[in-house]
């Protein structure tokens, strides 16, 4: 495959992150990028490299010594440039963390949550059927009580538009949640295998000492949010994508047993996130470009997921597509998605829950989109025929 690569001394801008936010625009981006600038540089957000082929991706994803999360993990990082484990930090200092998390979010053990998040999804559901649609974004895809949701809901909008006075406040918010819950599993323990706060007092760094009170609070407070973002992005793509094909929809409605497998193909489609990234810890070359020490490099699983050498077809939907795992949809390596397990059953369950509740939906507005770091559809109106 023939690539058209400047010199990397120069650093030119391959492209820019901030011309559109549309995905249909940025998927025919990586294209272009793919074939002919595989590692492509921007001086947006203080310059950053973008992988776009899944082999490059993975592979960075997968060598966590030559490339590091404890200095940049996502590009638009933080605006205060707060570090929080485990995304930001690197082994060994990132085991226990992800130890701790890890024993609580076993399938088995999250098989027995199915139907407390099916009764929740009813219950979301149900104002919308009653009004005839709504914004199945917002009104369907938070999963936490009304007061964290507002708190995490309030973080990720002055998040995605840095603005660092209301991102403090909001998580100051989630902080203070974060230190209550601690405190409270501290004086009253429950189950390590339920409870990931009682987890993560058990936990022992390297040197076998108890992880740091102030990481502990900050791990949990990442932890609260984190499962408030990529599922509406993808409830929305999904949405959208089945408005449009309506004969799939009706396939799907008319045979539930299918939504697993075209939960996994819609993840590869709809990945949500194109701004994770690792850091060289060394001069490396990837493709004819020099990376330097100190230089992010985003790991665009967007991108990889659509990756034509992997994925033939790449932008129609297969159900049942041979090779499936192999996308990059929860990323690889040590920093995968924790909550792996938790995502796959709450898309399921709330796609499940939507198609046997309704007769039919479709969008009937028009669609937002996210920003860096992330990507997809963060309003979508819907009307839907109950």
């Amino acid at each position: 495959m023939a690539e058209v690569l400047a010199p990397s001394s120069q650093k030119p801008n391959d492209f820019d992150p901030l011309e559109s936010n549309d995905p249909g625009h940025i998927y025919a981006k990586y294209d272009k990028l793919r074939t002919m600038c595989p590692v492509a540089f921007t001086d947006r957000y203080n310059g950053y490299w973008l992988l776009s082929r899944l082999e490059d991706v993975k592979s960075v994803a997968l060598d966590g010594t030559t490339y590091i999360s404890s200095v940049k993990a996502v590009v638009p990082s933080d605006p205060r440039g707060i570090r929080r484990p485990p995304l930001n930090f690197d082994a060994p200092a990132h085991t226990p963390y992800r130890t701790a998390l890890d024993r609580t979010l076993k399938p088995t053990r999250l098989k027995r949550l199915e139907k407390t998040l099916e009764a929740h999804a009813e219950k979301e559901l149900a104002p919308m059927l009653e009004a005839g649609g709504g914004d199945i974004c917002m009104e369907y895809g938070a999963s936490y009580t009304e007061g964290l949701a507002a708190s995490a809901a309030g973080w990720i909008k002055a998040w995605r538009a840095q603005d660092g006075d209301a991102t403090t406040e909001f998580s100051t918010k989630l902080y203070r949640t974060a230190e209550t819950l601690l405190e409270s599993r501290r004086q009253h323990p429950r189950c390590p295998e339920d409870d990931p706060a009682s987890s993560l007092l058990l936990e022992k760094d390297a040197d076998g000492n108890f992880l740091d009170n102030s990481q502990l609070i900050v791990c949990l407070r990442q932890s609260l949010v984190v499962g408030m973002v990529a599922p509406p992005l993808l409830i929305g793509a999904i949405c959208n994508h089945l408005s449009k094909d309506q004969e799939l929809q009706t396939q799907l409605r008319s045979d539930l047993s299918l939504i697993p497998a075209a939960t996994e193909e819609f993840i590869r489609l709809y990945t949500p996130y194109r701004g994770f990234s690792r850091t060289a810890s060394r001069t490396v070359s990837l493709h004819g470009r020099e990376i330097n020490p100190g230089e992010p490099i985003t790991l665009s699983y967007a991108a990889a997921n659509r990756d034509p050498l992997v994925f033939p077809d790449p932008d129609k939907f297969i159900l049942n597509r041979e090779n499936l795992t192999s996308h990059l949809g929860f990323g690889r390596g040590r920093h995968r998605c924790a909550g792996m397990p938790l995502a796959r059953m709450m898309i399921q369950v709330a796609l499940r829950v939507l198609l046997k509740k309704s007769k039919g939906f479709e969008v009937n507005g028009s669609l937002e989109y996210a920003r860096m770091p992330e990507m997809g559809i963060i309003s979508c109106p819907l009307s839907i025929k109950p």
